[in-house]
């Protein structure tokens, strides 16, 4: 089978290797797609904190089951499916208390584990999320980013009602503004500096938007919710600015949830946190659950995924796939690979 390798910063190299066989409780899934993340461009360019080289990448994809090991039951050779990309420990004090998202020894595929960039993958059954069987190849491959989106308001707790901002509309940006309105929130605000993004938000259904260069957060803030204000805000885009403006910016008793990934160390008034009796959560990853949350969205319609594919690559031209996203900017959201 074909396998994609990053041997160091900026080089893939291909191999041709001996299809995996399934073990004991695993099976072997035929790849169809692969969704490239953000984390992967930063193991592209060798900026991502927690890696080592050679690495095969990928953790967001879709497949067949071609094969099933000994002990396997409820999975039948055919069925349409992704997997969950972590290994954890299950001894852990997080693990012992169901948290096992959060595992003290918590290896990802794709950054710590060899990930999907092959023809053939081999998981354990139990991390197996099934997909409906009309679905799409590369709806299968956006359930991870939803199942991020899913996890993180989870998280929030009840939205029924609240006005929300969210900061940041790459993805998982907007697919956590969709989720905040799959969880009742009253109007959903999303802000980011690229008009290209916020186009996107639009088309799938979020009810404002905010180009931070052109207009503050605050005066959008007005505009859409008066009085009101918000009572929630969600930072995705990892960058200090964002995270001051919500903070400063949600209603007493408000929520910021952090989902963000920061290259440098953000600073935070804890004076306003305190005085406005705010409640700051972080949000890591997601559990079982979320998938198959992620899964029931996607396939009901009310999660929107088309309009951010944005591009499509042949397996065999990962590199070519990396360079569009560092020349587009953000002017690209999800790019997937092919592997059929």
């Amino acid at each position: 089978m074909r396998q994609a390798v990053i041997q160091e910063p900026g080089m893939i190299e291909y191999r041709q290797v001996k299809n995996p066989i399934p073990g004991e409780r695993q099976i072997r899934i035929r790849v169809q797609r692969i969704g490239v993340c953000g984390s992967d461009i930063h193991v592209f360019h060798g900026k991502h904190p927690f890696v080592s080289y050679p690495l095969i990448q990928g953790h967001e994809f879709s497949g067949i089951i071609e094969a099933v090991g000994e002990g396997v039951d409820q999975i039948s050779i055919g069925d349409k499916v992704t997997a969950t990309p972590q290994e954890v420990c299950g001894q852990c004090p997080p693990c012992r208390r169901g948290q096992y998202n959060a595992c003290e020894v918590l290896k990802v595929r794709g950054f710590q584990a060899p990930g999907c960039a092959q023809d053939l993958f081999v998981t354990e059954a139990d991390k197996i999320v099934k997909l409906p069987d009309d679905f799409l190849p590369e709806q299968g491959a956006f359930v991870e980013p939803v199942a991020v989106a899913a996890h993180s308001t989870r998280q929030i707790g009840d939205l029924s009602g609240k006005n929300v901002v969210v900061s940041g509309a790459g993805t998982i940006g907007n697919f956590v503004a969709q989720a905040c309105k799959c969880r009742g929130a009253k109007k959903v605000l999303i802000a980011d500096i690229s008009d290209y993004r916020l186009n996107i938000a639009r088309q799938v259904g979020i009810d404002a938007s905010c180009n931070v260069k052109t207009q503050s957060l605050t005066a959008a803030v007005d505009k859409e919710f008066g009085s009101d204000g918000f009572e929630v805000g969600v930072e995705v885009a990892g960058v200090q600015a964002s995270l001051a403006s919500l903070v400063s910016g949600v209603g007493k008793g408000g929520t910021v949830l952090i989902v963000g990934v920061y290259e440098e160390m953000p600073k935070v008034d804890m004076s306003v946190v305190c005085e406005h009796e705010l409640t700051m959560k972080g949000s890591m990853m997601y559990r079982h659950e979320d998938w198959e949350q992620a899964v029931e969205w996607i396939a009901s319609g009310v999660i929107k995924t088309e309009p951010l594919d944005s591009k499509h690559f042949p397996f065999d031209e990962f590199l070519a796939a990396y360079h569009y996203i560092e020349n587009e900017g953000d002017k690209v959201m999800k790019v997937m690979i092919d592997m059929d």
